[in-house]
């Protein structure tokens, strides 16, 4: 069974983005998260999957999933707390590319153990935007 909430309140103006950027949330992550922009590389779209993950966003993780590796609905473990991102390397993902990947690190605490995930995603262009695809073998 999953395990459903509500999302997290949104961070305010003045809240730092989550995604690691020198900007406040709303101008930064948010206005992916709004619909008032589309991310224009590989890393700018994980970087707002990684603040939705953190403010629980449930439809903008759906919308920038690829179509053939979605899942029905995505399950926000309740006890996680997402620290910080840290971006380690990314490649192609940019303006003329179709695809890219982006290696990250993501920290946490979960029951009050400090953890890290460490992931290296894979993205393509769906209708001219990016989308999440899959979880790469870290190399």
């Amino acid at each position: 069974m999953s395990r459903r909430t509500k999302p997290s309140p949104r961070p305010t103006a003045t809240t730092a983005c989550p995604c690691g950027l020198p900007a406040g949330y709303r101008e930064c992550c948010g206005r992916l998260h709004r619909g008032e922009l589309a991310a224009t590389t590989a890393e700018q779209l994980m970087r707002s999957r990684y603040s939705a993950f953190v403010v629980g966003d449930e439809p903008y993780l759906l919308r920038t999933w690829a179509a053939a590796t979605r899942p029905p609905s995505v399950d926000f473990d309740l006890e996680l707390r997402w620290q910080r991102l840290e971006v380690l390397a990314s490649t192609e993902g940019g303006a003329f590319h179709t695809e890219g990947t982006v290696t990250f690190r993501a920290h946490f605490v979960h029951q009050g153990e400090e953890g890290v995930m460490s992931e290296r995603s894979g993205f393509v262009r769906e209708d001219g935007a990016w989308v999440y695809r899959d979880a790469l073998e870290l190399s």
